[in-house]
């Protein structure tokens, strides 16, 4: 299996947690408890209307990530003309936020993220310099005193 199988199959097995259902790989039980999140959303919406909420993401991965969270729950993200790239704005409850799907954009990003930085150094490492560690930290050079 390789690495970018390792993720789909570990971002279906988050998403599955997330949903409700232990029935990887099922594409109808992936689609029935998505089915389930939408009509929660729809009930809270009834006693927590929606809000418009505006997140500004790190990068653009987290951003491409988030906007499919929300399209797969039938939400629709914007943005106002001006704003980054990396905000997202859209209507929602702030229950579904919370309890949904904030944490699992959350661990789905985690995922993504440490994926995203594990090729990264794969490539940098194969193909320009082997040493990806990070550049030491160093204390400020004394500065003096102007008198």
């Amino acid at each position: 299996m390789t690495d970018y199988e390792k993720l789909i199959d570990k971002l279906r097995k988050l998403e599955a947690l997330f949903s409700g259902t232990n029935y990887e790989g099922e594409r109808t039980a992936a689609s029935v408890a998505i089915d389930k999140i939408r009509e929660k959303l729809k009930s809270i919406e009834v006693v927590d209307p929606p809000l418009e909420y505006k997140f500004s993401m790190n990068d653009m991965w987290s951003r491409k990530l988030f906007v499919a969270l929300l399209r797969r729950y039938g939400l629709l993200p914007y943005r106002y003309y001006r704003q980054r790239h990396t905000t997202v704005v859209v209507k929602i409850s702030p229950r579904f936020v919370d309890e949904t799907l904030w944490p699992e954009f959350l661990e789905l990003s985690k995922v993504l993220q440490e994926y995203l930085t594990e090729i990264t150094d794969k490539v940098i490492a194969q193909s320009i310099f082997s040493d990806t560690s990070e550049a030491e930290t160093r204390n400020e050079p004394a500065r003096l005193e102007s008198h």
